[in-house]
């Protein structure tokens, strides 16, 4: 039950949260006037904040009911992946309020103000994606070894998990190179639709403990 609620709860994240980070602020931050875009899509955008709220109370619940799926494979894995996905959740949360600022810094017609907190919205977002990446390491390692799910889904986390933490340092070190930085994302993003999809439809099974 737990593994198909934590299914569920993580496409409600995947859905919520790609609506607001690429349909929401993505349409904006590629408009040519941003403070114009973001007084056209106040409402676009104030739902994509609700959105948002949504996709991070879901995160921090998946990650408790993923931390009652493992935590008798590897106490300090189990508690580190909590950890991450906690902290990840704080930071994104947080960083909403540069998203509401940018939108209420537009209407009122402080149009630099708006362009500046959506640039910290999005240094927010990186630094939230050390932990958003980084948790997918020790639940990928929490896969490997529980056997509850076929092993293959583990090793894809773990490298999706790397592929984040890659594309967050190409983003920052390599300036123009932000098609190599959403590849790499991209990896990342692949392990977790394919990890929540086995855990909608096939849940976990007997565990095998590896060798």
């Amino acid at each position: 039950m737990n593994a198909r609620l934590a299914g569920l709860l993580y496409l409600v994240v995947a859905v919520c949260g790609g609506f607001a980070e690429l349909a929401a602020r993505g349409s904006v931050k590629a408009a040519d006037d941003v403070a114009q875009a973001l007084r056209d899509s106040a409402d676009l955008m104030k739902i994509a904040f609700a959105a948002d709220v949504v996709a991070y109370a879901c995160f921090l619940l998946v990650g408790l009911a993923l931390y009652a799926l493992f935590k008798d494979v590897h106490r300090f894995a189990a508690v580190a992946m909590l950890t991450m996905n906690a902290v990840s959740v704080a930071i994104q949360s947080l960083n909403l309020v540069n998203h509401a600022g940018a939108v209420l810094a537009a209407q009122r017609g402080a149009d630099e103000i708006a362009a500046l907190f959506l640039d910290l919205q999005g240094v927010g977002y990186l630094i939230a994606q050390v932990f958003f990446g980084g948790w997918l390491i020790p639940l990928g390692y929490l896969v490997v070894r529980s056997g509850t799910v076929p092993r293959i889904f583990g090793y894809a986390l773990m490298v999706g998990g790397v592929g984040y933490l890659l594309g967050l340092v190409v983003e920052l070190a390599v300036p123009g190179a932000d098609g190599v930085a959403l590849a790499l994302g991209l990896v990342g993003g692949l392990s977790e639709i394919a990890f929540l999809g086995w855990l909608l439809v096939r849940g976990v099974r007997t565990p095998v403990p590896a060798p």
